[in-house]
């Protein structure tokens, strides 16, 4: 039986333009079941069960995302809550926490900037217990999501505003590791209906160019980073070559690269603070 509901709900994902169907319809059926994807062969299901099932199954071929529907969203070695008002991180997105990791130290002062879920600064705190993690949220909807999510955890949570030419002023020259997803989507952009419909607008867009967000985080990480401490940004795909240009311009980083995902994309820049500048 469970079988041909997911066969049933595979067809009707597809005729919506979802673009993973299988793994969605899976998906959905082991988070009604409350079990793992890997057990669903296994399972047994009732008729209360086909009614929720194929209820979720409409939901998702509206478009809503898969994330909203079961309430949680995975990344890297961990798990964050996810709902409406705040931006679904990406698998994409783990390109930048694999490096954010390798950068880590016992002691060191790690931001996340434009945090959402704050997944990047829960996996970092996780990774390196000893370190001081603070991610830093301004949007009062998706506030909610980084309080929960950091909730249990040693991650401090700041409300502020990254664009604001005093920035976390007290941490001056103390920082050793920033990592950011900020918003950089050209405006006008086309996006699918997950994205579009879901995901926080102040989340996505950032200008004609991408780069309302990133200039001033490039501008306060030189102030915030110590000297030899590093940044992470991610970027549209479209200019990661600006992005590039903003660390060199301003003269007090070196090391900036141009770094992909698992898809060979443009995904992040990284760049380290120079110990004087030139």
């Amino acid at each position: 039986m469970l079988r041909q509901l997911i066969a049933e709900a595979v067809e009707s994902l597809s005729r919506a333009g979802v673009s993973s169907p299988q793994v969605d319809a899976e998906e959905l059926a082991a988070h009604l079941l409350g079990i793992p994807r890997s057990r669903l062969r296994l399972a047994e299901v009732s008729a209360e069960f086909s009614e929720g099932y194929r209820d979720l199954v409409t939901r998702r071929a509206r478009r809503i995302p898969l994330q909203h529907l079961i309430g949680s969203a995975a990344f890297g070695p961990i798990e964050v809550r996810v709902g409406p008002g705040v931006f679904i991180p990406r698998p994409e997105t783990e390109s930048l926490y694999v490096w954010a990791a390798g950068e880590l130290a016992p002691g060191v002062t790690v931001v996340e900037l434009c945090a959402g879920t704050a997944a990047l600064a829960i996996a970092l705190s996780r990774d390196e217990p000893t370190a001081r993690v603070i991610a830093v949220e301004l949007d009062e909807g998706a506030l909610s999501y980084t309080r929960q999510n950091a909730a249990g955890t040693m991650v401090e949570v700041i409300q502020a505003d990254v664009t604001a030419p005093s920035l976390l002023a007290e941490f001056d020259g103390t920082v050793d590791l920033i990592v950011t997803n900020p918003p950089y989507i050209p405006d006008g952009v086309e996006l699918e209906p997950e994205v579009a419909q879901h995901d926080p607008p102040l989340a996505l867009f950032a200008g004609v160019d991408g780069l309302a967000v990133i200039a001033p985080i490039v501008t306060a990480a030189g102030r915030l980073l110590a000297p030899g401490g590093a940044i992470g940004v991610e970027h549209d795909d479209t200019n990661g070559g600006q992005t590039c240009e903003l660390f060199t311009a301003s003269g007090l980083f070196d090391e900036v690269v141009q770094r992909y995902d698992l898809a060979g994309r443009p995904r992040f820049v990284t760049a380290r603070r120079k110990f004087s500048a030139s």
